[in-house]
């Protein structure tokens, strides 16, 4: 009996110390990707900081871009210069899709960009049987070799909810993707009720 509890104990104290260990690292890896997100506006930044004078063409390729996408319009809003803001990315989608690239970013979750992104459609609930709905836009993506979800093809990203009066770059507030969901076991549609059913509950 006192030789199980010891080993009980260890494996106790064992578990507890990956615990923190894990959380200490991951806290770590995100404070570092924090820093590599500003690193990648910094040039934009510093001309907005030192009131030099910006163009359009100035702001395009990190608009152009969908892991600084969400930062610029971002940015741009706290300088109040919304306005050299590209309007063909000044939509709905087009912010859905950089704030996924950017979720998934995270050590948590694919812990990198997707090489390659692209829209499905858009997914609309009546979630209190009156006919209002909500909105959510469904993505399908794939990395490459070596990462280790490669094997797995495309895969599905959900983002939203969104309203009829939203505007883009409002904050979503059930942004999720399940490795597993992949385009050929799960339809759009069934992923998005997923997400609706599962992650907007928990995080409302």
């Amino acid at each position: 009996m006192i030789i199980y509890l010891i080993i009980a104990g260890s494996a106790a104290v064992a578990a507890l110390v990956f615990v923190i260990y894990r959380s200490r690292k991951v806290k770590g890896q995100i404070r570092k990707l924090v820093d590599q997100r500003f690193e990648r506006i910094r040039p934009l930044y510093t001309k907005l900081e030192h009131a030099e004078i910006i163009s359009p063409d100035d702001v395009l390729p990190f608009a152009k871009n969908v892991m600084t996408r969400e930062a610029t319009f971002q940015l741009l809003y706290d300088f109040q210069k919304l306005e050299l803001f590209p309007r063909e990315y000044l939509t709905i989608v087009k912010s859905a899709e950089s704030n996924l690239a950017n979720w998934l970013e995270f050590p948590t979750e694919l812990a990198a960009c997707p090489d390659e992104l692209e829209h499905i459609k858009r997914v609309s609930i009546d979630f209190d049987g009156q006919r209002n709905f909500v909105h959510y836009e469904v993505f399908k993506y794939k990395v490459n070799a070596p990462h280790w979800a490669a094997k797995e093809g495309w895969m599905l990203g959900v983002v939203g909810p969104y309203f009829d009066h939203s505007k883009p770059y409002d904050f979503p507030h059930a942004t999720f993707s399940r490795t597993g969901s992949t385009v050929d076991k799960v339809s759009a549609d069934e992923e998005a009720t997923w997400v609706h059913e599962n992650i907007l509950n928990v995080e409302g």
